[in-house]
């Protein structure tokens, strides 16, 4: 019996879920569905140039796990180009990191930063080192129906 597998922590969704050659008419197009924990894992790996371990660090995976993702994710992606189909972002197993709270003890200024952005070293108000963070929730919002991905430990909530 295969192992389970762990949840896939993504930053966010996408800002965008689909991609087309341009001039070609949609109903002519194949598709090539790319998982959000496929497209967090370019973002991690090639926008952000994150070594895989450091990746794996952030998405909640082992360093194999993450090589895996990623060589998939680069298949289809070059799968579409090469063979001019349309890029759909959709489904997979994966919850979204929640925002942090940090909160200047010198100004009482309060703001949010998501997971995976560092800590900030300054109040964005009063420029103060002296900031810690608000309140732990340790809570993800998950992914969910339509496409949007499944919940790792089978209970789903809304975004």
């Amino acid at each position: 019996m295969a192992r389970p597998k762990n949840c896939r922590r993504v930053g966010s969704m996408p800002e965008s879920n689909y991609f087309k050659p341009r001039g070609i008419p949609l109903l002519m197009l194949e598709e090539v569905i790319l998982t959000v924990d496929e497209f967090e894992a370019i973002r991690l790996a090639d926008l952000e140039s994150l070594y895989q371990d450091q990746a794996a660090e952030k998405m909640n995976l082992s360093r194999q796990t993450f090589g895996r993702i990623i060589e998939s994710a680069h298949k289809k992606v070059a799968e579409a180009l090469v063979k001019a189909r349309a890029l759909k972002i959709e489904g997979g197993e994966f919850e979204i990191a929640s925002m942090r709270k940090f909160r200047c003890y010198d100004c009482q200024h309060t703001w949010q930063l998501p997971y995976g952005t560092g800590r900030p070293e300054n109040c964005p108000s009063c420029k103060s080192g002296n900031i810690h963070r608000a309140e732990e929730d340790g809570e993800y919002a998950r992914g969910f129906g339509r496409g949007q991905g499944r919940c790792c430990r089978g209970t789903q909530q809304k975004q």
